[in-house]
């Protein structure tokens, strides 16, 4: 006759060896390709003068958010607009 213990020792190892072998049975996961990195190096482009500058006042006046994206931009065509007389 078996005992309890028997049983649920049998029961714990099916049980095992059922939820293991999905583990093993997953794929692995795919190598991380170079493609993303260089998508990424091409989007960084230089910063200019003007852009560099307007930030510089950005943070002197502690601006963030919205508020410091409308002020950039503005500033930014405050600039080209400063530049382009001189260039004539």
């Amino acid at each position: 006759m078996i005992t309890i213990s028997c049983r649920a020792a049998g029961l714990a190892l099916a049980a095992s060896l059922l939820f293991g072998g999905a583990a093993y049975a997953q794929k692995p996961a795919p190598a991380a390709s170079p493609a993303p990195a260089a998508k990424a190096a091409k989007t960084t482009k230089p910063r200019s003068a003007a852009s560099l500058e307007c930030s510089k006042e950005a943070d002197a006046k502690g601006l963030h958010g919205k508020d410091r994206k409308k002020f950039r931009a503005d500033c930014k065509k405050e600039q080209a607009g400063k530049a382009a007389p001189a260039s004539k």
